[in-house]
């Protein structure tokens, strides 16, 4: 793949965000190198910051004439990326999605181009590897490497490159997103997937690569873990109440979590009640043992309790969003 073949392509880079202020001006620095390289045009969507987000954002698009600042007032990832390819997408070929949370390659969005040309995919996809600082988002990351934590995902564990029907998004055609209708601003919460699903359906081409990865912060305490898991769990209901698109079998077991919990509460009447409920936390507090024991890491206990709070937010947001009446019929 030659210098000028890559340079010729016209990159959309689009950073959604909201409250990211102890993030972003590192993000950017990253990503400068890639603005000259690439001739590429940088656009961050806030969707509402008020913790000086904005204020940076406006402050380094003053220095970076390929940088632009939106406002999103619908505040959702969906809606701030559609936001971006509204303003500027014509003028481009392929738009990148870069994660606030996310620490990148220098290479990234470069390898992400190459990958594109090299293999004719409308979308490239890429393996997310999860990394902590304090004790409970070590903890976490450990939990979401694991198969405890992320069941076997290959967008999370990582695998050789690949056609896949989803994957963390990365890079994809612009004319292919707009095709299908770019996000479905009523997902709050996996609205990549539901995307994918719309690309599969529609005969586009998702390539997953192992050329290159991104590196992702977890949240740093237990109630915002579970609210993004929660969140994670209705876009899940409503990608099947839309698509009737089911559960995998990974995600399937998990789907349980919230039942035998609520079920528990009979052991008033009846032992049996706890039982399985009691033998899922047994799994998972003995995976977390495991890894403190077999392979040394002294997460592996606080791992199992962060896995069990993605567990039970997860089935309950799914719970939530199948049981609440209003939400039977989806907007197509």
């Amino acid at each position: 793949m030659t210098v000028d073949a890559v340079a010729a392509v016209r990159c959309l880079i689009v950073i959604p965000c909201l409250n990211e202020a102890p993030y972003l001006e590192s993000l950017v620095s990253q990503l400068e190198p890639t603005l000259a390289e690439l001739n590429a045009t940088l656009v961050l969507v806030d969707g509402g910051s008020t913790d000086g987000t904005r204020d940076i954002a406006r402050s380094l698009a003053a220095r970076l004439p390929m940088m632009h600042v939106l406002d999103n007032p619908r505040r959702v990832q969906s809606a701030g990326i559609n936001l971006a390819i509204e303003a500027f997408g014509v003028e481009h070929d392929y738009m990148i999605r870069i994660d606030a949370h996310g620490t990148y390659p220098q290479d990234y969005c470069r390898v992400l181009v190459e990958e594109a040309l090299e293999t004719g995919a409308d979308s490239v996809v890429v393996a997310m590897q999860t990394v902590g600082f304090g004790l409970f988002q070590k903890a976490t990351a450990v939990a979401q490497n694991s198969v405890l934590g992320n069941g076997g995902a290959k967008h999370r564990v990582g695998a050789q490159s690949h056609w896949a029907d989803h994957g963390h998004h990365a890079l994809m055609r612009i004319s292919a997103f707009r095709a299908v209708g770019g996000y479905d601003e009523n997902f709050t919460a996996n609205e990549d997937a539901e995307c994918d699903y719309r690309l599969n359906q529609a005969g586009y081409r998702i390539w997953m690569t192992a050329r290159t990865s991104m590196i992702y912060h977890p949240r740093a305490s237990a109630l915002p873990l579970f609210r993004q898991y929660f969140g994670y769990g209705r876009g899940r209901a409503r990608n099947f109440l839309k698509h009737r698109a089911r559960p995998s079998l990974r995600q399937m077991l998990p789907l349980m979590v919230a039942p035998v919990a609520v079920g528990a509460f009979l052991a008033a009447l009846t032992w049996v009640a706890a039982v399985p409920f009691l033998l899922w936390a047994a799994a998972c507090l003995g995976y977390g043992a495991w890894m403190a024991l077999g392979q040394r890491n002294p997460y592996g206990p606080l791992a199992a309790v962060s896995a069990m709070i993605m567990h039970f937010a997860w089935s309950a947001g799914f719970w939530r969003e199948m049981l609440d009446i209003r939400q039977r019929r989806v907007p197509a």
